[in-house]
């Protein structure tokens, strides 16, 4: 990952990190892949207002809900990969979604989505799993 997507990857779970100490704010970090390139501004139009995104490259994207738990996290990610399949005609969208802890660096939360997604790619029927697919 570039150095300067990294810096601002660390920020954005720093600062919900932040929030939840201060403000006992949910947050749920996810990781958005997609087989085809998607802009930001596609995303942008099926993500609520108050979540944050940052594209890690042409296929992957760093999406924290926020203000939400890991249940509606899950609600939120299956609205978001309707609406991509509607958008693109085509259903290759996946979400990995991971448990929040802020005892985890950023880059535990990092590597952790993609042994999530990438398990998800290969064993699973689903779209959208969080880290109990890796307990197989």
């Amino acid at each position: 990952m570039e150095q300067n997507i990294a810096n601002r990857l660390r920020i954005m779970i720093e600062k919900s990190y932040y929030l939840n100490s201060r403000y006992q704010t949910a947050s749920t970090f996810t990781l958005l892949y997609h087989e085809g390139a998607m802009e930001p501004i596609d995303l942008g139009k099926y993500v609520r207002k108050s979540d944050h995104f940052l594209k890690i490259d042409e296929n992957h994207y760093f999406i924290n809900f926020m203000y939400i738990n890991q249940e509606q996290a899950f609600k939120a990610a299956q609205n978001l990969i309707q609406s991509l399949d509607n958008h693109f005609g085509n259903n290759s969208s996946l979400i990995a979604i991971d448990t929040f802890a802020d005892s985890k660096t950023p880059t535990m939360v990092y590597n952790r989505l993609k042994e999530i997604l990438k398990e998800l790619q290969r064993n699973s029927f689903n779209r959208i799993e969080d880290e109990s697919i890796l307990d197989y």
